[in-house]
């Protein structure tokens, strides 16, 4: 089972404020559809509520401590092992082998030690934000592919996506 990390970090670091993006980039939000669809998400209590609503066609399994928290469209787990344990199940039922794990800053760094993947769109921006993609070595990640995300008319900041796959 592979299991990825999707993420949008800008040149400073920053993944979100406020409990949302920083940015709006519309080829960035068609290429996170297009490499979460139809796969089991893993995701924080903060990510899940950012969304508004749960993300169709994929399993969303949110992380979170808050013992009476139960929102329609989610399926709750405590910690991070549960979460993995409960997407690969869903991984298994949908006949994929990959996990997509999308946020925040204490998911992914729960998830970086065994992840084979790492889906980043590099934001070409330095917007202000409290949230941060955690310190990585990035010595221990190969580039795979890359990708051109061109600044549209209403996109804030150009990207580019860069598949990396562990060494």
């Amino acid at each position: 089972m592979i299991i990825s990390l999707v993420v949008a970090v800008a040149d400073n670091g920053v993944i979100g404020r406020d409990g949302t993006l920083p940015w709006h980039i519309s080829s960035d939000l068609k290429t996170f559809r297009r490499l979460t669809m139809g796969k089991p998400l893993i995701m924080g209590r903060r990510t899940f509520q950012s969304l508004k609503k749960p993300l169709d066609g994929r399993d969303n399994i949110v992380v979170s401590r808050s013992a009476g928290y139960k929102p329609d469209g989610a399926i709750i787990a405590s910690d991070f092992d549960t979460a993995l344990a409960i997407a690969r199940d869903c991984a298994n039922k949908r006949g994929v082998d990959e996990i997509a794990v999308i946020g925040g800053t204490s998911v992914f760094a729960a998830a970086l030690p065994i992840a084979d993947r790492i889906y980043k769109t590099e934001v070409h921006g330095s917007p202000p934000g409290d949230a941060h993609f955690p310190t990585i070595d990035w010595g221990e990640w190969q580039e795979a592919a890359r990708e051109a995300l061109p600044r549209g008319p209403n996109d804030d900041f150009s990207a580019t996506l860069i598949e990396l796959r562990r060494r």
